[in-house]
């Protein structure tokens, strides 16, 4: 499985319950109502996907804009800027 910004978002979207434009780059995710429980279920997600990202970072910058970033390496765009949502 490669990872895709479009997924990333899709794979956030889906854990929270909100559809993919419900959610901008820059919002925090864990006041959208992620737990950390849902988070290990993304990470295990990535992981199985080639992600070699940890709990810690993504914990520490919960956006999606940054998880975009941390990701970069196992997307099939590699430096693909994120979608930008409208304020």
């Amino acid at each position: 499985m490669t990872l895709t910004v479009s997924a990333i978002r899709a794979d956030v979207t889906e854990l929270l319950h909100l559809l993919p434009d419900e959610v901008r780059d820059s919002d925090d995710l864990f006041e959208a109502g992620l737990d950390s429980i849902r988070l290990l279920t993304l990470l295990e997600r990535w992981r199985d996907a080639g992600a070699e990202v940890g709990f810690v970072d993504l914990a520490a910058r919960p956006t999606l804009s940054d998880w975009i970033e941390l990701l970069a390496p196992v997307t099939d765009l590699p430096g693909t800027p994120p979608l930008t949502n409208a304020a």
